[in-house]
Parts: structure tokens; sequence; C-alpha cells
């Protein structure tokens, strides 16, 4: 990522966290719009690519870890492959990227905080599961940034009119001053997410506030820069530290849609052209297809999402080793951009 600052050392001791800067993008994605005008520094980037070795693998296969973790509910693992000889699985760690942003979701609150603070919020309204590790890293970054968070939270019938204690990424949430208000799963269902944050929007508003609303996982056009991003981050690791091998596949769990946005765009239209496989953890293929063409369009990318991206039902059956089998029998090459770059 180029930001517009003079000097290295503040990289070295960590001077640039919470600094704003201007935002350029990657030459090959320079003719995508709107651009963000400005992007946080809220993550520890770019995150180590590391061996590690698995026992009872597949011959000639080779896992490695890429440190962004988010934990097992969110996005948990990437599947890479390189080409003919050697398969790399890319875990995200977010004791790496730093913990309290949750990995891999402060790569679109870098965006987005920025965009709010840009639009002169003073607080930031989201939405996601009771355990959100994108609502959690969405807390933290507001209280860095002095602005109030509203969180609605999604649990069972039973619990919504319980106090939701100090559990997990509540504590976290709550230490931080977040405003927490629980809906039932059916609600949550009937209602969708853009009607319930609109209607706390509008309350915050008559009552003098300046709110931002931020989706479901960080996932519309803005939060998919910091995927388009990440793959630029891959590029500059492959161009330095691999002797010249080339990923093929690209594999993530999908659970909102803006991380297989950003990654399958990159990949696409960088250097990469790795084919982007996504298993989505919540929803369906066709959902997932139809929510990415969304983003993409919002980006004016020109491509349609079936092209770039495979998405298949993830099952609690599958195992790392199915995975990988079926990206080595069935892998395919995406096809290459046509737009002038």
């Amino acid at each position: 990522m180029e930001r517009k600052e003079s000097g290295n050392d503040s990289d070295a001791f960590g001077f640039k966290f919470l600094t704003k800067t201007s935002y350029a993008p990657p030459s090959w994605a320079s003719h995508l719009a709107p651009i963000p005008s400005h992007v946080f520094s809220l993550g520890h980037f770019p995150t180590p690519i590391h061996k590690w070795n698995l026992p009872n693998l597949p011959h000639n296969t080779e896992v490695w870890l890429k440190s962004n973790f988010s934990g097992v509910s969110d996005d948990f693992w990437n599947l890479w492959g390189f080409e003919r000889i050697c398969y790399v699985l890319l875990l995200q760690r977010d004791d790496l990227s730093g913990m309290q942003l949750s990995g891999n979701k402060v790569r679109k609150l870098e965006f987005l905080m920025a965009d709010a603070v840009a639009q002169g919020a003073d607080c930031i309204i989201t939405i996601g599961g009771i355990q959100s590790n994108h609502c959690r890293a969405a807390a933290v970054a507001a209280k860095y940034l002095n602005l109030d968070c509203y969180l609605i939270l999604r649990t069972s019938k039973v619990l919504v009119d319980q106090d939701p204690g100090l559990i997990g990424n509540l504590l976290v949430e709550r230490l931080v001053g977040a405003h927490i208000e629980l809906i039932s799963k059916e609600e949550y269902s009937k209602i969708g997410s853009v009607t319930l944050t609109n209607i706390l929007k509008e309350k915050l508003l008559k009552e003098g506030r300046r709110p931002y609303v931020i989706p479901v996982g960080g996932s519309n056009s803005i939060g998919t820069w910091g995927y388009i991003e990440a793959i630029k981050e891959i590029e500059q690791q492959l161009q330095t530290g691999t002797g010249g091998v080339k990923f093929d596949d690209i594999v993530v769990a999908c659970g909102s849609g803006g991380t297989i946005a950003g990654l399958s765009l990159g990949s696409w239209l960088g250097t990469l052209k790795a084919k982007v496989h996504a298993f989505s953890v919540c929803d369906d293929p066709d959902y997932f297809y139809d929510y990415t063409q969304g983003l993409l369009d919002g980006l004016n990318a020109g491509v349609d999402s079936r092209d770039i991206v495979n998405i298949q039902n993830v099952s609690v059956y599958m195992t790392f080793k199915n995975i990988l089998m079926n990206i080595l029998m069935n892998g395919k090459q995406p096809t290459p951009p046509t737009t002038t770059q």
C-alpha cells in the first residue's frame, strides 16, 4: 500500500499506528472508482508467511502460514496453491495483525473508519452475531479514534432479554464502552441487517448524532479495498521471498462477501492471477455471487463475479484434506483481465 508520507523510521517503531494518510491504489486498480481518499493505519502489516509442517499431507504438498488469524468463527483459513508442485495453507492470525482488532477485520476497517471520519461522523453503527469478530474490531477501532460505537448483536430468542454478560468478544466490547443492542435471530431474519441499522441510524440522527453505518462484516465497496490491498501485499511478498514460485489458487471461508470480492478482484486485475475458491459458512452460493457482484459493480470493476470466484457451500464434515484434494483435482485459472490498465 502506498501511503504518502516521508521516511520509514516511524514504521520500525510503530509510530504509524492510528495515523491517517492519503491513499494511492495499486497501479492495476487505479481505474476502479470510487477510490478512497485516505486510509487509517490500524493493523500491523504485512503479516509474514512461513512454513507449517503438518503430518499426512498428500505427496508434493506443502503448508505455509500467513500470519493474520481471526478465529474459527470468521474467515479462519485461507488455502493457497503453488503452481504444479506445491500447495499452501495460509491461516489468518490476529495476534500479529493486532489482536484487539481481530486480524483480517482490520483490513476493511482501515478504509471504513477513514471514510467515517472524512464524513464527520461522531459514532459508528454495525451489526453481527453475538460473538462477531468484526463487531469487536469495530468497537476497538472506534474507541481508538474517539468515536462512539453502537452494536446490534444477533442472539437466541431465549437470551435476547438477558444481560449478555462478559464472555468472549462481549468483554472487549464492553471494556471499550460500546453500546450493545440485542436482536433475536428470528427478528434479524425477518427485518434484515440493513433495515435494523437504518432504524438505529434514524434514531441517533434525531438525537443530534452523526452516525456512520458499517454493514455486516464491513463488506461494502469501501471495505473491499482492504482485500484489494491484501493481494498487493501478497504480490510484494512473492517478489521478495519465494524464488519465483507462483500461486494457483486461493481458498477462503465466506461469511459476508467483502473478503472474496477484494481477493478475487485484486487477483484478477493484478499479477497474481490465482483462482479464488470461497466456502460459504452462511446463506448459499447464489446469494454470495449476487452480493459480490454488487460490490464489484460499486467499484465499476466491469467483471462478472462468477468469472473470478468459485463459491461452494461448506459442510461441517469437510476436512482440510477434502478441500485440498478438491483444489488439486479441479483447480482452474481465472480468465485474464481485458480492462486497459
